[in-house]
């Protein structure tokens, strides 16, 4: 058999540059942070990348609220999300609506996201790591991130490349490993790309989606922890 390692866990950074504020409704550039603390704060979540076919249960799937995991600071709420990946190449994300932009602007989007993971560098799994063939996306568009039924197949909306390979909607941050060879303890650690800012234009309305999520290589279950999202807007 093949053995995987679990291991720590993981942070995210994705810059943006705005006003700090908690309203998601300003027409001014913004920052969006979500703590998860007392709910989830508008971000809901979603699997993609599978067969219409599957049994929904094998995919075990779920999203929910809930306390981060020991070592890790328990008494803190983190968003809580994971699936098994029976298809090669499953794409598990969250979403969040922004609004009270101006239309008719080009803003320059980038995150900050601390993820808890439990998988490290050096960890091998069935297809690929649990850790380094997981990656970790994220972007904004002005169309809603969904799941798209089409030819017996669960895909999905938005252009976020394939596995290392990022989009013209969503970049490639990084992947899920957590940058030791610890095994079970979880950690959270932080990546940024706000060098690299994602230029989106909002809908008539005034408002953008913005996307996380993951693009799996592994053929496990996964379980991941949103602990801190921040999109800066600008």
């Amino acid at each position: 058999m093949r053995k995987w390692m679990m291991g720590a866990s993981l942070a995210l950074v994705l810059g943006f540059t705005a006003c700090n504020n908690d309203d998601d409704n300003l027409n001014a550039d913004k920052s969006v942070e979500a703590t998860f603390e007392n709910d989830a704060e508008g971000w809901s979540g979603e699997l993609a990348d599978y067969s219409t076919s599957m049994d929904s249960t094998v995919t075990e799937f779920s999203f929910k609220r809930e306390a981060l995991p020991a070592p890790l600071d328990v008494k803190k709420k983190a968003l809580r999300i994971q699936s098994h990946n029976r298809s090669d190449d499953m794409f598990m994300f969250l979403k969040k609506k922004v609004t009270g932009l101006d239309p008719n602007k080009t803003y320059n989007v980038t995150f900050e996201i601390d993820l808890g993971t439990q998988y490290p560098t050096n960890s091998v799994g069935i297809g690929g790591s649990p850790g380094t063939s997981v990656y970790l996306k994220a972007g904004a568009s002005s169309k809603e991130p969904v799941k798209v039924a089409k030819d017996g197949f669960y895909g999905f909306s938005l252009d976020k490349g394939n596995q290392a390979t990022g989009g013209k909607d969503l970049i490639l941050v990084g992947n899920v490993s957590n940058g030791t060879a610890d095994s079970v303890v979880h950690k959270l650690v932080k990546h940024t790309t706000a060098t690299k800012p994602l230029a989106v234009k909002p809908n008539e309305k005034g408002e953008l989606w913005l996307c996380v999520g993951t693009d799996s290589g592994f053929e496990g279950l996964t379980v991941l922890y949103y602990d801190r999202i921040k999109a800066i807007i600008k």
